[in-house]
């Protein structure tokens, strides 16, 4: 069963609706990259550039880890790539969480204590809340922009035209993220106490024995998926519990989309929705990734 929120009012007078129904909530700007902790370097790097097409775009070497940003179908992922893996050996490769651009960091820190919401991380000019009050997902908060100021990068990004109509994959851009979730009214309720979301949709999906509430959060629609029964999202939280579960990619032609990672060995396998392909973590360094017609 599909339930759909009304589109008739403009996007200005949803964004007043939900800032006045929700005070205090944090408003994010634009997602910024979506974080990856990675098992290595050389072949994270490789298979990325090699059967994604990323373009391999910031270095960031440090003491504890080897970060780097790339770009895939105009989406930005930071990796994080530990000196030793022993300490992630357990959980594995997996979405670290995601970063959003606010417009005061101050007040977004203020905020997140008022909640009970702790830093894992803070570099003042960006910070990390701790995942085990998020929903599995340290949140990066940042007040500038990577995609809308000057930044060094190690070449220019690809143009939309790129990778749209040059790259074999027909990226169109990042469709949605998922988030799966053992307690699904939880879940929800944490994202609308939270921050300013739009609530798009609700709908079960017998397929996957799947809960699932789409809605917008800034630039980016998030699908909050839980379990129904015995399935692939039940299965996906007993092995790595709360968190980013998935990426979803539009693509021009999914047969084209499709016919380029068979070519490079890997089967897509059926995803979330009915109209989605996936890489599964077995084929993608540790992360899953799904692609839609557009």
């Amino acid at each position: 069963m599909v339930t759909q929120r009304s589109t008739a009012e403009s996007p200005a007078a949803v964004q007043e609706g939900a800032i006045a129904a929700t005070p205090g909530c944090i408003r994010c700007l634009q997602m910024q990259h979506i974080n990856i902790a990675a098992r290595d370097f050389e072949r994270t790097m490789a298979h990325f550039a090699d059967v994604l097409g990323a373009q391999y775009v910031y270095d960031i070497p440090g003491p504890q880890w080897h970060a780097v940003l790339v770009y895939i179908g105009g989406v930005l992922f930071e990796l994080f790539v530990p000196e030793h893996f022993l300490l992630n050996g357990r959980y594995g490769p997996h979405y670290v969480g995601i970063e959003y651009q606010v417009h005061d960091l101050g007040a977004t820190r203020q905020n997140l204590a008022a909640r009970g919401v702790g830093l894992i991380r803070d570099i003042g000019m960006a910070f990390h809340t701790e995942p085990e009050r998020c929903l599995g997902i340290a949140f990066e908060f940042y007040d500038h922009s990577f995609h809308n100021e000057p930044f060094g990068w190690r070449e220019p990004l690809k143009p939309a035209d790129y990778w749209r109509h040059d790259h074999p994959i027909g990226y169109t851009g990042l469709k949605r993220y998922s988030v799966a979730v053992a307690d699904h009214d939880a879940g929800l309720a944490f994202f609308r106490d939270t921050f300013v979301i739009d609530e798009l949709y609700e709908e079960d999906r017998p397929f996957i024995a799947g809960r699932v509430t789409g809605f917008q959060l800034a630039d980016t629609v998030v699908e909050l998926i839980s379990p129904t029964g015995s399935g692939v999202i039940d299965r996906h939280l007993q092995r790595w519990g709360d968190g980013i579960r998935s990426v979803v990619f539009g693509v021009q032609d999914l047969d084209a989309a499709a016919a380029h990672f068979a070519g490079h060995g890997v089967e897509l396998a059926p995803g979330d929705q009915t109209d989605t392909l996936a890489i599964l973590p077995a084929e993608n360094r540790g992360v899953m990734m799904e692609f839609a017609a557009e």
